[in-house]
């Protein structure tokens, strides 16, 4: 029996772990804003100690806590981290779900519930895989690291950056295995960049009566953010270590803006004087910051009086297909579902860019079935099934490398931690 058909025989036995690992993880709200992932936390927490772990509760703000759990094989190597978060995006309008959001419905061989798709099915996923692991520690040299996180659906500081910045030995491991899916079971070698900014725009007070084209700072603002809304349009090529992503993925390769915010004026019998927007730009590989800095200025030329400040925002990045971590998980994949993953680069950001920003080669694979969660959230029972196989295969794998085969990465710029999360 080969390694991935043992490992997948391990995972049909522990399906009944899956199951409810996924029941109790989406029954414990965890949505962020405000982020309390205390259940969350809890009920992977209480997992891993009865199957022998000894996990830690690490905290910044306690109603954010992410668990923390290391195990050691047979001799030293690797030290690879598999990360997953815990919090999840609000449930959107309540009557629009076909079936109750916090109870995990079995439908069609898909698993409902808010968060089985981001991220709760592959954190359950990895949590079996981790103990799995455990359990063939004579198989393995090195150390493995298993991160269930919070605050990261908003891009906040308290759950991965605070174990970057106050545990060194999970700030440069040498690899780093994320769950957060691309969606369609692609495997994501990159992430798009992103740019917060805030556009003002100002004007002189009057009466409305008195009121002209482009002279209040609504109208004004208006403007400049149709400019800003017309970049959506922009299309650029991938680098070159990105050459392996299907052409067919446009959105890869296409810079995203969106309005996100609109606020100004005082009265409607008054000429407004100040008006703000708040922006959020997805940045493809290919671009940098700074080449959308220069899109957006020129985009609001000749427009009186609107200035465009930078909030927050990190460059593009990916790893290298060089990375040892690349081949294992591909090879585990093909060997799980009978082909290897479509490459592919993330559209929205998530913690595995943390890593990248460090020189850390980190990719993202998971049951995320679509692009991005919603209204009925779900994942495909067997792609959790197959995550948790694909999920310890890969760490045996990359366990094994050769020490000189450490580190293959290419990326650019670190994230700006100018302004936290708002």
């Amino acid at each position: 029996m080969n390694l991935a058909d043992d490992l997948q025989v391990a995972v049909t036995v522990r399906s009944p772990d899956l199951w409810h690992l996924c029941c109790d993880l989406v029954a414990a709200p965890s949505v962020n804003p405000p982020g309390d992932t205390t259940g969350p936390a809890a009920v992977l927490f209480d997992y891993l100690v009865d199957e022998g772990h000894h996990p830690s509760l690490v905290s910044a703000d306690p109603t954010k806590p992410s668990v923390v759990s290391s195990i050691q094989g047979r001799s030293a190597g690797p030290h690879l981290v598999m990360n997953v978060h815990l919090d999840t995006m609000p449930t959107g309008p309540l009557d629009q779900w076909s079936v109750e959001p916090y109870e995990l419905t079995d439908r069609a061989d898909r698993w409902y519930g808010l968060g089985m798709g981001n991220m709760k099915g592959a954190a359950a996923a990895m949590a079996v895989a981790f103990v799995l692991l455990g359990e063939r520690r004579d198989q393995w040299r090195g150390t493995v690291t298993f991160t269930a996180v919070s605050d990261e659906v908003v891009f906040g500081d308290a759950g991965a950056a605070h174990l970057i910045a106050t545990a060194p030995e999970l700030a440069d491991p040498d690899g780093l295995l994320c769950g957060e899916g691309p969606g369609f079971m692609r495997l994501g070698l990159a992430e798009k960049g992103l740019l917060w900014c805030r556009v003002t725009a100002a004007a002189e007070p009057g009466h409305a009566s008195n009121a002209r084209q482009g002279s209040t700072a609504i109208a004004r603002l208006a403007l400049a953010l149709v400019r800003l809304d017309a970049l959506n349009d922009t299309i650029v090529e991938l680098p070159a270590d990105l050459d392996a992503v299907p052409v067919d993925q446009v959105d890869a390769r296409r810079l995203s803006l969106n309005i996100g915010k609109v606020t100004g004026g005082t009265f409607i019998g008054q000429c407004s004087t100040h008006a703000t927007a708040e922006v959020d730009i997805r940045i493809p590989p290919g671009l940098s910051l700074a080449d959308v800095q220069v899109l957006l200025t020129e985009a609001v030329v000749g427009i009186d009086a609107v200035e465009i400040e930078t909030i927050r925002g990190w460059e593009p990045n990916w790893t290298s297909l060089a990375h040892p971590l690349v081949a294992a998980v591909n090879g585990a994949a093909a060997d799980v579902r009978g082909s290897a993953p479509e490459l592919s680069v993330r559209l929205p950001a998530s913690d595995a860019s943390r890593w990248r920003s460090r020189g850390v080669g980190a990719i993202c694979y998971g049951p995320q079935p679509t692009l991005s969660s919603g209204i009925d959230d779900y994942a495909e029972s067997r792609a959790v099934r197959d995550c948790a196989v694909v999920y310890a295969t890969a760490a045996l794998r990359f366990l094994d490398t050769p020490p000189e085969s450490f580190p293959w990465f290419s990326a650019a710029g670190e994230p700006d931690q100018k302004e936290s999360t708002p």
